[in-house]
């Protein structure tokens, strides 16, 4: 069946003066307009499309690509606000709708709001909602500890920052365990650290582990020692401060890549900084 607000693989059927018309497995067709279609495009290809409805309220094709799909969250800005609700740029022709209902406060035109993408049941149309919290899922999490995550950067706590996990739980990360530089709308990846008993689930930035956490910083220190010549005025006497605010990590993770580059190596520890062998 042809999937709204998804990727769609279909196949090219026929060509009209309006366009061409794809169709599924099950006789169920929809019209690429001419200006969405690829060059070489012939009738028997498949072309993976994006299925939405447009200002006539048609099932329509395109191959633009959103910068949200179906029961994804993403961060929009608002192109209008009207009496009836706010419209995001989403990346297609017609913009996303959010209704009053669906928003925490009132959006205005210049906004950037984090939203969720849904099918409204009732009118079979794509629908825009503020109100994440009766999004998420939080019960029968399906996440394993130490599984690596995508990542979508929500509100500021006083422990540290919500994040939208797959596009599916929330999770949060404490303040004290972010050693890089994060912002409300950023997308990353994490890993799970622990999902608790009562649903909340920890994040983390960083791999869990001595050999998974020196990898990625060994390489980073790896990295800068390059750019600086060589060597670098941080060693583990460093101020913890000094060394999170020149690599973005922690004091502990940066003793473990040094250690770990100090045996295989390919630096030198001395009192005053490290250097590369020569």
């Amino acid at each position: 069946m042809l999937k709204v607000g998804q990727l769609n693989k279909l196949e090219v059927l026929r060509g009209t003066s309006v366009g061409f018309y794809l169709g599924d497995d099950e006789n169920n067709d929809v019209l690429l307009p001419h200006k969405y279609i690829p060059e070489n495009l012939n009738v028997g290809d498949e072309v993976e499309v994006f299925l939405y409805r447009d200002s006539e309220d048609r099932i329509i094709a395109t191959t633009l690509e959103p910068l949200i799909k179906l029961n994804e969250f993403a961060c929009l800005q608002v192109s209008a606000a009207t009496r009836i609700g706010a419209f995001l740029d989403w990346g297609l022709e017609k913009d996303l709708f959010v209704p009053f209902r669906e928003q925490n406060q009132k959006l205005r035109e210049g906004d950037y709001t984090v939203v969720y993408l849904y099918l409204d049941t009732e009118t079979d149309r794509l629908v825009g909602s503020c109100r994440l919290n009766r999004h998420f899922e939080f019960e029968n999490i399906d996440l394993k500890e130490g599984e690596e995550v995508d990542l979508l950067i929500l509100d500021k706590t006083d422990l540290g920052y919500n994040v939208a996990v797959n596009h599916k739980y929330r999770g949060l990360i404490y303040e004290n365990e972010i050693f890089q530089r994060v912002a409300w709308g950023d997308i990353t990846k994490g890993f799970v650290k622990v999902v608790r008993e009562d649903g909340k689930i920890d994040i983390t930035l960083q791999k869990q582990g001595f050999e998974n956490i020196n990898e990625p910083n060994a390489q980073k220190v790896l990295e800068t020692l390059k750019a600086n010549g060589g060597s670098l005025d941080l060693s583990d006497k460093s101020d913890s401060a000094d060394i999170q605010g020149r690599l973005e990590m922690s004091k502990k993770a940066f003793k473990r890549a040094i250690g770990s580059l100090y045996k295989q190596k390919l630096i030198v520890i001395e009192p005053e900084g490290i250097s590369l062998v020569q």
